[in-house]
């Protein structure tokens, strides 16, 4: 579902979950390895993405003055827009998936997603390689 919107909008689903970190994080800006950590990815893995949105002039790589190896990373205005943009048209399709349903399973649906989503992520990796009895 959400593969079409990022291709429209140039960014690749890395891309939109790091302009949606660094975005989050308000004027607070990350380093490469804290950025990394929070999102779930190998620090090494996302210098790709970071060169794409730093091309496309969406985020900011600057030197960190207390770690001349470190860059601290912001989003820039255009990231926010574009992650802004992304996100209403995301959430517009999944509206109009959701009205598809009787509202009673779309409550139940979201109430599930939400129970779900509530769960550490380090649970839910357990629960997916099967290293919770019962998945819970």
């Amino acid at each position: 579902m959400e593969l079409p919107v990022l291709e429209a909008h140039g960014v690749t689903m890395w891309g939109y979950t790091v302009l949606t970190a660094l975005d989050r994080a308000g004027t607070t800006v990350r380093t490469q390895a804290a950025l990394a950590e929070a999102i779930g990815a190998d620090k090494t893995r996302i210098i790709d993405t970071l060169d794409d949105l730093q091309a496309a002039g969406l985020i900011s790589r600057t030197p960190d003055p207390a770690d001349r190896r470190a860059r601290l990373l912001a989003v820039t205005e255009e990231g926010r827009r574009v992650r802004r943009a992304v996100t209403a048209a995301i959430q517009e399709r999944e509206e109009r998936l959701l009205a598809e349903l009787p509202a009673t399973d779309r409550r139940g649906l979201v109430r599930a997603l939400r129970a779900l989503s509530a769960r550490p992520a380090e649970e839910l990796a357990r629960v997916l390689a099967g290293d919770v009895p019962g998945g819970g």
